[in-house]
């Protein structure tokens, strides 16, 4: 009987000379985007997934691979395909493919080329019964978004993730009597959101990892579980620049608080601190507030700037305008000239 043939190649989105480790690339990528535990209830991604399984399979073992090679240079989707004598006899072993991915559900181009599924399992089941089952940890990535004001006091933190647990139903083995789990789809875990808190350290800093130990996820057999590494990502400040310990405030002062100084209260990371502003504050200035910026890790702080922002009313009384037009008649001062004399000021 003939069978649809299946171009394994155009599944993964590979190139027929792609190495194994781009084979292996396309399929991580695809598998996570298809997973039925990421569209669950989809059966058009079920069927993707089965899709990418069944030639992650033949690809992924150079044997195989060389044997779909072996078949024709004339391959696209739709073409008719006989396979030649002797095709149908041939079983591979495929269980462990099948128990950690869920497997099962192979096409009959599969089955005719390779050997039947369900044979290749129970064949894989007789096989690992001889030796103790792998079991890895498996280690986990997060990031947290924190605010700046966290990152520099530290502190306790919640984070919500979707941990998986062993599935009851086939004890993390991924089948049942020699049959796809129907709980896990052969995965051998399922996933449930958890929650659990962090402990950010003090002067915490924007792409820090912080390691949480027996966090992450659980192996096949549920007899190890791995550590999570948790990315620290600090949100922009609505005020407060940073460049390393350092903070950056820009504030706003009138233009007789700049000609006379002035005693003005600026905002820090922990609270309110006062300057002074000297007499003749010019716009752009910088004053520095030492020991008011970021906590260090390795103890103590660092600096905040304050820089100076001249910045004039936009609606004036008519008497304040009689006091700016006086004080334009009294003033010498000219700030253009200033600017071509080289910045020299006028007193």
């Amino acid at each position: 009987m003939a069978v649809k043939f299946r171009d394994y190649y155009d599944v993964l989105g590979v190139k027929r000379d792609a190495t194994e480790a781009q084979i292996r690339q396309a399929y991580r990528k695809l598998a996570r985007k298809h997973h039925p535990d990421v569209n669950p209830g989809d059966k058009i991604a079920e069927e993707r997934f089965k899709e990418l399984n069944e030639a992650n399979e033949v690809l992924s073992d150079s044997d195989k691979r060389k044997r779909y090679d072996q078949l024709g240079a004339n391959w696209k989707d739709g073409v008719e395909f006989t396979p030649p004598p002797g095709w149908s006899r041939v079983n591979l072993d495929y269980g462990d493919f099948s128990n950690a991915f869920g497997g099962g559900g192979f096409s009959d181009f599969f089955e005719t080329v390779f050997g039947r599924a369900r044979a290749g399992a129970q064949s894989g089941q007789r096989r690992r019964a001889g030796r103790p089952k792998a079991d890895t940890r498996r280690d986990a990535e997060a990031v947290m978004t924190l605010s700046l004001e966290d990152s520099h006091k530290g502190g306790r933190h919640k984070i919500s993730l979707s941990g998986a647990r062993t599935c009851p139903q086939c004890d993390g083995a991924g089948e049942v009597k020699g049959v796809v789990c129907l709980s896990c789809r052969g995965a051998g875990q399922l996933t449930s959101p958890k929650t659990i808190e962090v402990n950010i350290p003090p002067g915490a800093r924007d792409g820090s990892v912080i390691k949480v130990g027996k966090q992450g996820q659980t192996s096949p057999g549920g007899r190890e579980v791995g550590d999570l590494f948790i990315k620290l990502k600090i949100s922009p400040h609505p005020i407060f620049t940073t460049s390393g310990d350092d903070l950056t405030v820009e504030i706003p002062v009138a233009p007789w608080e700049a000609v006379l100084g002035a005693s003005i209260e600026v905002p820090t990371i922990e609270g309110k601190a006062e300057i002074k502003v000297p007499p003749g504050a010019q716009g752009g200035q910088r004053m520095r507030l030492r020991g008011q910026g970021l906590n260090r890790r390795e103890g103590g702080r660092g600096d905040q700037y304050v820089r100076l922002k001249i910045v004039v009313p936009s609606h004036v009384t008519e008497k304040e305008r009689e006091l700016y037009r006086e004080l334009a008649r009294a003033a010498s001062f000219n700030p253009r000239r200033v600017a071509v004399d080289g910045g020299r000021r006028e007193d």
